[in-house]
């Protein structure tokens, strides 16, 4: 017999974990969950229906969230101006010197951003940011030459998802120190981008196959189809 910890007998006293719930209704029934004694994340958990061996139906994006991420941002800059990277917030700054740090095994930090001109040299040790999902990508906006601009959207919250190989999606929407309103806020918008980022070759009815709502320590909350089937 499957035994269920504390925490999930607790939640389950909320409400019944086999339904589906409207998100605005699944985000209150969270707020209701047991809290863990640090300010946990709140997730969104994506479950696709595209391909996951066809390179063309990849999905990835950013999205900035309205009332952030509740997390502090450390970024990283690739520049032969690190004085004006750091001017401009960045925690970490330089080209060759960052670069041989790394690939000695150092990677305190969150977001890593680019100039063009330095991504040049920054493909060279691709093979250590990528499988970290660190590597500075013009899709993701983190390959430009306004650095503070750049810089400004990470900090205030702006989040990346990609998808992986089993066709899941993780996006953080918030702290549990967030009020509903701003989770539900943030969760909608992260919603919407996911959904608009169904790759054009996908023929399916089903990109988007079920969406859940968790905590770091809480069991998810199925989201309802009708919340995301215009996908």
């Amino acid at each position: 017999m499957e035994k269920h910890s504390k925490r999930y007998r607790s939640a389950v006293q909320v409400a019944d974990l086999t339904k589906e719930y409207p998100l605005k209704e699944a985000v209150e029934i969270l707020a209701k969950f047991p809290k863990a004694k640090f300010d946990e994340t709140v997730e969104l958990s994506f479950c696709l229906g595209v391909d996951a061996t066809a390179g063309e139906q990849m999905v990835r994006g950013t999205t900035p969230l309205p009332n952030g991420s509740g997390k502090k941002v450390r970024v990283l800059v690739f520049t032969d101006d690190p004085a004006a990277a750091i001017a401009a917030g960045a925690d970490h700054a330089g080209l060759q010197d960052m670069m041989a740090k790394i690939n000695e095994g150092w990677l305190d930090f969150d977001v890593a951003i680019a100039t063009t001109e330095a991504m040049k040299t920054v493909r060279t040790i691709a093979r250590v940011l990528g499988p970290k999902g660190l590597m500075p990508n013009p899709k993701s906006g983190t390959v430009t030459d306004d650095i503070p601009a750049g810089i400004k959207a990470v900090k205030a919250g702006r989040v990346e998802f990609k998808m992986d190989k089993a066709c899941n999606i993780g996006v953080g929407v918030g702290k549990r120190s967030f009020t509903p309103a701003q989770i539900l806020e943030n969760a909608q918008v992260v919603l919407d981008a996911v959904g608009k980022a169904k790759p054009s070759t996908f023929k399916g009815s089903n990109f988007i196959k079920t969406v859940a709502i968790c905590s770091s320590m809480s069991p998810g909350v199925r989201i309802a189809t009708v919340e995301f089937s215009k996908y």
